[in-house]
């Protein structure tokens, strides 16, 4: 019984901890467990590559260096100026880019909406947001080649894609954005022409630019926000906006020919990326621009180009959900942003079977239901032998409560008698516990796989719940899980300690107000996995009634 009250000493010091943790992040604290997200502070305005007064270093002060170097160039303030808009638009996606520079300036994903019924924003540059996508060309040698601080010139455009161009000392660079019917990812072709004898090495370059503002969430939960890469090597990698903040983030070698690699910019339920061709020689870099202004990139060399040459790279950039499918076509390991941690080996199947139950349902409610079943199902025998270990305690309990008073004052002989009853009635005292513990890794890798799918988003179950990915909004599912960890409570034995029955009674409370906040969806799997439950614990405790008056 020692080992029960530590057990539960540990679930509530567990609790306790994350209930606070969850109250820091909410407040703005640094949290316990990870470094804090540098706080929100406006854009500067400044007129950095402004035509006709900026000077040539100050127009290039936060260009990305040459592949010799990885690191990120000295801060500056980054430019809210903007040239013409060009729109570049289909089914899911709608792109603005602006001239001044070929920035993919804006993006509107068609499908999502957020809580005002307006379409989700990714891509922004205003007065609160700073995110967006550019490319352009550097060489160590320090000549000014076309970038993102150079206004482009709009040859030619359709309803399929934009051509860019731009030319400086000597060097001509076209852009052309194209963007299929019903894709979330705009192939950038770029050419590049040269009639500059000196020109030397060059590099082009793709990057992510962000602020460090973190979407508000729930204070009961925290997904990550920030950069992220990909390469055949390292594999999967994130990188907290507070590693580039004090220079320590740490990236992988220079990827040679035929390696994948791609970067990205992650956040919750979204994400964009670019992903450069597997063809050529590629360095990754981070870096800070300004205050709270951040970027990740690609550098893919560009080989040496005698005057009257040109060479053709293709990039690809992802804006969009985090959709497994959608992601896993777009490029190798890119199904890795929507991140489950360390239990991915069992939250990945548990997704496709999720996703599997949709098809024939159509409603992630119900699927969510017949999932909980099935996993139900699978634990049956496990569960069964716990609830019919607590039933045994149960049905000793009378006489746990004699020896208790029996040997007061003597805990030593308390729990020799103890050990001597539960030998004689064969009855494990942790039997209870073990099949539990056996599940917990499934149940927080169903956590994840409910908190991270995008698909959860705005989609209804039954009658008040419009959104799983939201609070019930009338706290009626919380309500009927606190009620049901009652009912669980009563049907299990009741603890000889005071102190550790009082602690299970106080334990619905505490949890139903901490779901008060959790997605409905993941409520919804705790309501019916508790009810389903409880029909298996009374059954069991039924059956050994049963067998007892039989006898």
């Amino acid at each position: 019984m020692d080992i029960r009250k530590t057990l539960l000493w540990a679930i509530f010091t567990i609790s306790a901890i994350m209930l606070f943790d969850s109250w820091q992040r909410h407040t703005g604290q640094p949290s316990l467990f990870s470094p804090a997200t540098p706080a929100a502070t406006a854009p500067q305005n400044n007129a950095t590559g402004a035509a006709g007064g900026a000077s040539s270093a100050t127009a290039n002060a936060d260009l990305p260096k040459a592949v010799a170097n990885n690191n990120a160039s000295a801060p500056v303030a980054l430019s809210n100026r903007a040239g013409e808009i060009v729109s570049l638009k289909n089914e899911v996606l709608d792109l603005e880019i602006d001239t001044l520079g070929g920035v993919v300036a804006k993006a509107q994903l068609l499908k999502h909406q957020d809580d005002q019924g307006k379409s989700v924003i990714l891509f922004d540059r205003s007065n609160t947001r700073q995110y967006f996508a550019r490319t352009g060309l550097v060489t160590p040698s320090g000549i000014e080649l076309p970038n993102h601080t150079q206004n482009y010139s709009v040859i030619r455009k359709d309803g399929q894609s934009v051509v860019m161009a731009t030319e400086k000392n000597g060097v001509r660079l076209e852009k052309t954005f194209t963007l299929a019917a019903n894709s979330y990812v705009v192939e950038l072709k770029h050419t590049i022409k040269t009639n500059n004898p000196q020109l030397g090495q060059a590099s082009l370059y793709a990057e992510l630019v962000r602020d460090g503002t973190k979407l508000e969430e729930s204070m009961f939960y925290s997904t990550f926000t920030g950069p992220a890469l990909y390469t055949d090597g390292e594999k999967f990698q994130k990188i907290e906006f507070a590693e580039i903040e004090k220079n320590k983030a740490k990236l992988p070698a220079a990827q040679t020919q035929g390696q994948n690699t791609w970067v990205a910019m992650v956040q919750h339920y979204f994400a964009t990326a670019w992903v450069p061709s597997t063809e050529t020689h590629r360095d990754l870099y981070v870096g800070k621009l300004d205050n709270n202004q951040y970027r990740i990139g690609v550098q893919s060399r560009v080989e040496n180009l005698a005057p009257g040459q040109e060479q053709t790279q293709t990039l690809k950039l992802f804006v969009g959900p985090q959709e497994e499918r959608l992601l896993e076509q777009t490029a190798v390991g890119l199904e890795l942003v929507k991140d489950y941690g360390w239990l991915t080996i069992l939250a990945k199947p548990i997704f496709w079977l999720l996703e599997k139950i949709h098809t024939f349902v159509n409603n992630w409610g119900w699927a969510i239901v017949i999932l909980t079943i099935l996993i139900k199902l699978a634990f049956f025998p496990l569960s069964a032998a716990s609830y019919k270990s607590m039933a045994r305690m149960k049905e000793v309990q009378p006489r746990l409560l004699d020896l208790k008073e029996q040997y007061k004052g003597d805990p030593q002989k308390l729990n020799q008698a103890m050990m001597e009853m539960y030998r004689k009635e064969k009855i494990n005292p942790l039997g209870g516990c073990f099949p539990v513990l056996i599940q917990i890794p499934v149940f927080i890798a169903l956590y994840w796989v409910l908190l991270a799918s995008v698909e959860m988003r705005a989609a209804p179950w039954v009658l008040w719940i419009h959104d799983l990915s939201k609070p019930d909004p009338y706290f009626i599912l919380p309500i009927i899980m606190a009620v049901s960890m009652f009912i669980q409570t009563k049907l299990n034995p009741t603890p000889p300690d005071p102190l550790q029955a009082k602690l299970m009674m106080f334990m619905p409370i505490a949890f139903s107000v901490m779901f008060f906040f959790f997605p409905a969806g993941l409520v919804l799997y705790w309501v019916v996995n508790n009810i389903l439950s409880i029909a298996q614990q009374w059954q069991i405790n039924k059956m050994i009634g049963t067998k007892k008056l039989r006898s």
